[in-house]
Parts: structure tokens; sequence; C-alpha cells
């Protein structure tokens, strides 16, 4: 993904969201519903982040050197986990408000009200990740990545939010009728506990990378079968591979052994070559390299 592509789609989710905020902050106001003031504190919290990401996008395009030989990619990480625990802190401490509330009476709004304001929000968050999914074709950012699974858990809150408001208008004429108020803060309650698994996910995905942790064994094994058949193409036994990912970039480094005696450095220029056209293809932003390991390598049997 180019620079300016990236910057194009964090513009649109700033822009986006800062609408969505200032929209839901004016109507939690108005209608005094927990659940939508929760939304808007999410999305201030998001603005922040990309606010900064937006000034700090190139350093994750310049290229390695020997005074950065990992670049300025776990840069993006740090951000991630920054995020990661910053959307835990929010989460954690508007629960603690709103479970709070409920205990001394709840938060009696008007249903119909809220549930169309989050069908509206919901149809325009369709609209808005449609957009970004596009740019972002063939993107290997995880800034982009989190970006757009947030707008996802927009698109699913937003929906769901409307749907609960809509049938709880049924408690009106029912013996539970008393339980209405309470079912503001019980849905704000619930829909955070529903996104802290995604936070928890992209927060330890991002302290793996930082402390370059090898990737989940999924993405182990879909490199080790992409690159097998390579190595047996060219009559090379792999004996240890070793992944680890910064931000967007992978670093694969095989090591191998071979079958006869030595090795002709055309041979294993082609090989890398091949290796690393299979995977940039794949993976775009990554980094391959064969080591030619001896047998009494202390990474047999591994």
């Amino acid at each position: 993904m180019t620079e300016r592509n990236e910057k194009r789609i964090l513009r649109i989710s700033f822009l986006s969201g800062l609408a969505f905020a200032i929209a839901e902050f004016i109507f939690s106001i108005y209608s005094r519903s927990h659940s939508a003031l929760t939304d808007a504190v999410y999305d201030m919290s998001e603005l922040v982040f990309i606010a900064l990401l937006l000034f700090l996008t190139p350093l994750f395009h310049k290229p390695m050197s020997e005074k950065h030989p990992y670049g300025y990619f776990q840069v993006e990480s740090i951000f991630v986990i920054i995020k990661g625990v910053m959307m835990l802190s929010v989460t954690f401490g508007i629960s603690a408000d709103v479970i709070g509330s409920a205990l001394t009476g709840g938060n009696p709004v008007n249903n119909v009200q809220v549930a169309l304001f989050q069908l509206s929000l919901g149809a325009a968050s369709i609209v808005i990740f449609t957009i970004m999914k596009r740019f972002s074709k063939n993107t290997s950012s995880p800034t982009i990545t989190t970006e757009l699974l947030g707008w996802k858990l927009d698109i699913i809150y937003s929906l769901g939010m409307a749907l609960a408001f809509l049938l709880s208008l049924t408690l009106e004429r029912t013996p539970l009728a008393f339980l209405s108020p309470y079912f503001d803060p019980v849905v704000a309650v619930l829909v955070m506990v529903f996104m802290l698994p995604e936070s928890i996910k992209v927060l330890w995905s991002a302290i793996r990378d930082i402390f370059l942790f090898s990737p989940d064994e999924t993405l182990m094994e879909e490199i080790k079968a992409l690159c097998q058949p390579i190595l047996a193409e060219h009559r090379f036994i792999p004996v240890f591979f070793d992944i680890t990912r910064t931000g967007r970039h992978l670093w694969i480094a095989i090591y191998f052994q071979i079958e006869c005696g030595s090795l002709a450095v055309s041979d294993l220029s082609h090989a890398a070559a091949d290796i690393n056209a299979a995977a940039q293809e794949r993976y775009q932003n990554c980094t391959c390299e064969l080591i030619l390991t001896p047998e009494e390598s202390p990474y047999l049997g591994c």
C-alpha cells in the first residue's frame, strides 16, 4: 500500500469518526442515553490515535538502514499497543459509571429515538466501511486493518443497538415494564463486554510484534506451506523457520541443508529470488533469506 493511499484511508476514517463523535455526543445530551455517550467516547479516543498516525505514516514507509535495521515498523506496533491500552481503560472507566447508574435506578430513555439514531449510524458506517475497504484492497498495514476492524465493530454495534431498543418496546406492554429504565445501561455494558475480546486480541498481537515473538501457528504453517515446495524444487532441506513480524513487515529466515557436499552461489540466489517473489506476492511487506546450516546445527530436531 502506498503512503498516499494509506493517508487517504486514515483521513476518511478521521473525518467520519469526528462527524460520528459530534453527532453521538449531541444526541447523548439530548436523549440522556448512556449507550450513545459510550459510543461518543470510543470515537473520540479513536480520533486521537488516528490524528497521531496521520503524522507518523511517512515513517512506516521509510526504507531500512544500518542505523534502523528494522526500519520504523515497530513504531506502528507501539502505537497499536497505546491504542489497545487506551481503549481498555475507556471500556473499564465507562463500564464502572454505567453500572453505577444501573444500581441507582437505571436510565430511562426514549427507546424509539435511540433505535432510529443507531440505525442511521449503522447505515452510514456500512457506507464508510465499504469505501475504506475498496481503497485498502490488498493491504498489509496493521494500522488500516485495525481501523477496518473498528468500523466493522461499529456496524455491528449500531445495528445491534437499534434492534435491541426496538425489541425493548415490547417490555412496555408487559409486566416487565419496570425494567425499561435499566435497558440502556445494561445494553451499553453488554456492548462493551462484546468489544473487549477484540481489543485484547489487537493488543496482544501488537505485544507479540514488539517483542519479536513468532506469529500465530496458522500463519507459521501458511508460510511453511508456501516455501517448502520451492525449497524442494531446488533440493534444499528445510531445518528451521525463524519467522517474526514487526508492525507491517514480515521477516522470514529459513535455515536449510543440502543433499550434496557443495552449493553453487547461483542456485542459492535463484532459490532466494523465487521464495522472495512468492512471499512478496502473498504478504507484500516481506523479507526472506536462506541460511545454509551445517549438519551439526543446533536447530536440528527443533
